[in-house]
């Protein structure tokens, strides 16, 4: 009566020197040579390697120590995996070969040699155990360079790094996008976050392309969603504006102000990759004067001042795009939006800096240079577009202002004195060369 694989599993233990037939060699070439005592039919059952070598077909076996020996080269780093997978040959248990896994990094080595030496149960043993446990991230680039040589049986465990079709991440980003823009109870306000920075990550261009294309469907959704953030905007500053102070007082409308304000901000920055910023812009000049008169009411309170630089960075971008031509809005409203913030940043920056240095160790209250930066350019380019006569009567304020210290208007000023100067002699001349023209 023939005696069954598993049984024979049952009476042999690796390294069983009495009841072993075969040595498998285990040699490197910083030179361990490690002998281990094995079974021939547990070898050729589990692998076709020591198949192929214990066949008859095979003529370089040798004879050592009255068995035949097998030997095996290897690399010095993977030896310990070429033991545990030839011990592995000898449990019987599936779930006990993944015990045996215990970690992403020894299942590789694991499966490498597995794969070298032509091993089907513990290949498939290693790749569900792979397929099923979490991942740090150096070991997903490990996994990522060790798993595509494998072949196809592989292949499972590379299924949560696959691109995902386009209908399936332009469902998800739309998803997002509502989530992003939405107004969600307090204990989902850190979700909310992330949303909004993962959006932005889709978006964004950097060693790999976006992951989400600005098509037109795309642009229509934010577009619409920003909407709904500014008429949810539009509805608190009317009710603050109603009493406002009792609503100034009122420390949940702050609150209110300020997360709104937040989303905006990220609103406008999203806007300007997808490059439809106008309507944004638009409507942010719409409610300028209300939006100031709110946060002029008090200065020195924590959290009106929050609230303040929310409203400064917001409208740092705001003014940039219209400075730069982004977009394009008519002499009345560019005039508008100097004189209504002009004032306002000129009063915020002494304000900020006194609070910063008087609580050292609040640093909610800090504003990075590059927002003052970022504004200062935005007016001298704003102001340069000006007709002359408008020009002047800013920079005559300017002047006679004691906050002549922010913002630095130098270069305005220089760009008017030159123009003022040569103004007649440069019309004078188009106009003659015009009527030359004429003549001619």
């Amino acid at each position: 009566m023939e005696t069954a694989p598993n049984e024979l599993k049952i009476s042999s233990k690796i390294g069983d020197r009495p009841t072993s037939d075969v040595v498998v060699r285990l040699r490197t070439q910083d030179g361990r040579d490690d002998w281990l005592y094995c079974h021939s039919d547990v070898l050729v059952e589990e692998s076709k390697y020591f198949a192929d070598r214990l066949s008859d077909s095979w003529p370089t076996c040798q004879i050592l120590d009255s068995r035949n020996c097998v030997e095996v080269y290897c690399e010095e780093p993977d030896l310990d995996s070429h033991v545990n997978v030839l011990r592995l040959f000898y449990v019987i248990a599936d779930g006990l070969m993944t015990e045996v896994c215990h970690g992403v990094k020894n299942a590789l080595g694991i499966l490498r040699v597995a794969v070298k030496l032509g091993c089907p149960r513990i290949i498939a043993v290693c790749v569900d155990y792979l397929e099923a446990v979490p991942w740090e991230e150096a070991e997903e680039e490990e996994i990522l360079n060790t798993i595509p040589s494998m072949g196809s049986k592989a292949e499972p465990v590379l299924a949560r790094l696959q691109p995902v079709n386009p209908t399936a991440v332009m469902k998800i980003f739309l998803a997002t996008l509502q989530f992003a823009t939405s107004s969600p109870p307090s204990p989902l306000h850190d979700l909310k976050n992330t949303a909004q920075e993962q959006l932005e990550y889709m978006l964004t261009e950097d060693d790999d392309a976006p992951l989400v294309t600005a098509d037109e469907e795309i642009k229509l959704e934010v577009i619409r969603c920003v909407k709904k953030l500014f008429v949810r905007f539009n509805s608190l500053i009317e009710s603050l504006t109603c009493d406002l102070q009792e609503s100034i007082s009122d420390a949940g409308k702050m609150q209110s102000l300020h997360s709104c304000l937040t989303d905006l901000l990220w609103a406008c920055q999203i806007l300007g990759k997808l490059e439809i910023i106008r309507d944004f812009v638009c409507s942010w000049t719409e409610l300028s004067v209300k939006l100031v008169k709110i946060v002029q009411q008090k200065d020195a309170e924590n959290q009106i001042l929050k609230t303040k630089l929310k409203v400064l960075e917001v409208t740092a971008k705001v003014l940039e795009a219209v400075g730069y031509g982004i977009v394009v809005l008519p002499t009345v409203k560019r005039l508008h939006m100097v004189k209504l913030w002009l004032p306002f940043v000129q009063t915020m920056k002494p304000l900020v800096d006194s609070f910063t240095e008087e609580t050292e160790d609040d640093l909610t209250v800090k504003v990075d240079s590059d927002i003052w930066q970022s504004l200062e350019s935005a007016f001298v380019a704003i102001i340069l577009t000006l007709p002359s006569v408008d020009q002047t009567d800013i920079l005559t304020e300017w002047l006679d202002n004691q906050q002549i210290r922010y913002p630095d208007l130098t270069e305005a000023f220089e760009v008017w004195c030159y123009r003022s100067k040569v103004a007649k002699r440069r019309l004078t001349t188009l106009a003659e060369e015009h009527n030359t023209a004429k003549a001619v």
